[in-house]
């Protein structure tokens, strides 16, 4: 594993996990109670796990699909990207699946989580980028590297 790999996962999975624990279980607990989606005592290895796993594959495509990886702006565009991936099923799926109180509630506060998620983590993707410099130009997936 490259220093801009570990950078790239460690940008996704520190704020992400704090966030989502203080989102989660500390700010909104008692509206996530009142939703009736979640279990009584989350299993938070679980939720880490997914995070390592999301944030492992974010780490190697970052790199490969943005143009400029160390660019504020080019960082912000893939992290929406990814949002908009994450909402899809975090959010979206969840909503279509899971019984609670309220769908358009769960909807909200999900949405508002994903998009203060992707705020925190673009730049910090950016910050790994050039932290780690030298990273390659993007190559299509499939393409030969040579």
């Amino acid at each position: 594993m490259t220093k801009r790999y570990l950078l790239l996962v460690f940008a996704y999975v520190v704020p992400t996990f704090l966030l989502g624990f203080v989102w989660h279980l500390v700010l909104f607990d008692s509206y996530y109670k009142e939703l009736g989606i979640y279990r009584e005592h989350p299993i938070i290895p679980f939720g880490f796990g997914s995070m390592l796993i999301q944030a492992a594959l974010f780490a190697w495509i970052y790199p490969r699909v943005v143009a400029r990886p160390e660019s504020l702006t080019d960082g912000m565009k893939f992290a929406a990207v990814a949002a908009l991936l994450s909402w899809s099923f975090t959010t979206l799926a969840v909503a279509a699946k899971q019984p609670m109180t309220s769908i358009p509630g769960f909807m909200a506060i999900e949405t508002g989580f994903t998009i203060v998620q992707f705020l925190l983590v673009g730049p910090l993707w950016v910050l790994a980028a050039r932290a780690s410099g030298g990273l390659p130009v993007s190559v299509p997936v499939g393409a030969d590297s040579r």
